[in-house]
Order: structure tokens, then C-alpha cells, then sequence
């Protein structure tokens, strides 16, 4: 399903911080930026296997069929923002057939030191409000479910559209809670309780699982599609969509006209 429907644009439409501030973990914008950097800097090393469990080995072949169905195409030039342990970029490298065409950026040095990439793919710290990359470098910039972990999304978005070509891609993808109250009591069932309690067999940091319970509460407190369409817009994106796969699976996708 694809939602191509972006409401007028309007301050009260554009997104800065992507939920309220979660008391339960940290107190704010400052505090949670070292928090979320510091669990996922210690939970690095348990991210792939318990990804794996939660996604059901799916979740390699899924970020490959979303990129594809975003325009990502061999010999185009890659940035993904929020790269964590590669599992985007990895797929991003076959894609586009070479993996120095792919550079990974992000805030936690954990996870680049976790990361299982392709030689040749460049990685590097930073962050998606601060990209370190020149002007106009990229063809397709990636997000895979770091929405919910950044501070600002439209300075994040300016930056996207900064490295990217005109006639470059955005591709982000997030988990988007369901639209009815039995779906979305499901997942929540799922993710806050199976997953986290499932990750204390097999994770080896003892942080592992408040970063799953985490990672629900950013989903379910997060903004609605539309408000992130509306923003993508605001900073000057056209052809601004938002694809569903499963009813919880959002692609948001737009083009840099120039």
C-alpha cells in the first residue's frame, strides 16, 4: 500500500523531536542523547543476533526489497544514516554492486565497532542532524529504523536533502504502530514482552532487553506517518510517499528535485 496523501504543510505539522521525551529512561534532550548512544553502545555486540530472533530471519531480505522498491540501483552512491551493526548497508553494497560506492554514519561507536560490513564500505561517526559529508555526495540516502532515536527530523531530513544529488533518493524505513487497537496490543505483546524476554537467553549484555522494551515505547509514543511525510515535504522533498508492507512496516520515500 502506498500513501502518497501529505497534509498542508504548517508548524504544527512539522516534526522536531519524533516522540516526548520518555521519563522512564532519561529526562531531557541532552540526557537522551548520551542515554540512547551509551545502551546502544553496550548492547552492540547482542544487536544482529536478537534483530534476527525478533524478525524471524526475515529481516535481511526485507531491507533488500524495500531498497529496491525505493529505486536503489546498481552504481549509485549510498549514505546510511543510523548504519548501526550494517544491516541496511550490507544489503545496499549488492545492490549497487560495489561496496565503496556505500558509507555508514552514526552516533554510536559501539555499533560501528560491531558492525558487519563489506570491506570497502566507509563507515563514520556522526549524526543524522550532522552528517559528515560534503554537499550534493550521494545518490539514494538510507535510514533503517532510527527515526525514533534522533532528536530533530526535519534538521535531520535538511541534512538528507544536503548530501544528497538533485534527483537523489530518501529512503527511510520504520516500524509504524498498527491501526487498529487488537494489532497494535498484538505487537506490543510481541515486542515488549516476548522480545525483551527472549533477548535475556541469548544476549550477553545485561542491557540488551530495556533496549527492546525501548524500542517498543519509541514505536508506540512515536509521531504519525503523516506528520513525517509532512516534514520530508517541509524541507524540500518531492514525491514524498509512504509505502506499508504487513501494516506496520512504513518506507517513507522521496526525491531531491534539485
Amino acid at each position: 500500500m502506498v500513501d502518497s496523501t501529505t497534509p498542508p504543510v504548517g508548524e504544527g505539522t512539522v516534526v522536531h523531536a519524533p516522540h516526548p521525551p520518555l521519563e522512564g529512561y532519561y529526562d531531557g534532550e541532552t540526557q537522551r542523547r548520551d542515554w540512547v548512544r551509551g545502551i546502544f553502545d553496550r548492547s552492540a555486540p547482542d544487536y544482529d543476533r536478537v534483530e534476527r530472533m525478533m524478525a524471524l530471519g526475515t529481516g535481511s531480505w526485507y531491507r533488500r526489497q524495500a531498497l529496491l522498491r525505493a529505486g536503489l540501483a546498481a552504481g549509485m552512491r549510498v549514505v546510511d544514516v543510523g548504519v548501526g551493526t550494517g544491516l541496511v548497508s550490507r544489503e545496499a553494497a549488492r545492490i549497487v554492486g560495489a561496496p565503496t560506492l556505500v558509507t555508514g554514519v552514526d552516533p554510536s561507536p559501539g555499533m560501528l565497532g560491531a558492525a558487519h560490513v563489506p570491506a570497502g564500505v566507509t563507515l563514520l561517526e556522526g549524526r543524522a542532524e550532522s552528517i559528515p559529508l560534503p554537499d550534493a555526495c550521494a545518490d539514494f540516502v538510507s535510514m533503517g529504523y532510527a527515526l525514533r532515536h534522533i532528536g530533530d527530523l526535519a534538521e535531520a531530513f535538511s541534512e538528507f536533502r544536503r548530501v544528497l544529488k538533485p534527483g537523489g533518493i530518501v529512503c527511510v524505513l520504520e516500524i509504524t504502530r498498527p491501526a487498529t487497537a487488537l494489532r497494535t496490543w498484538l505487537l506490543k505483546t510481541y515486542m515488549r514482552g516476548v522480545v525483551p524476554a527472549l533477548s535475556w537467553f541469548v544476549a550477553r549484555n545485561a542491557d540488551t532487553p530495556e533496549l527492546m522494551r525501548y524500542y517498543w515505547d519509541t514505536i508506540e509514543t512515536c509521531v504519525p506517518p503523516e506528520r513525517v511525510l509532512a516534514t520530508l515535504t517541509h524541507v524540500g522533498f518531492t514525491r514524498v510517499e509512504r509505502h506499508v508492507e504487513a501494516g506496520i512496516f512504513s518506507e517513507y520515500r522521496a526525491v531531491r528535485e534539485g
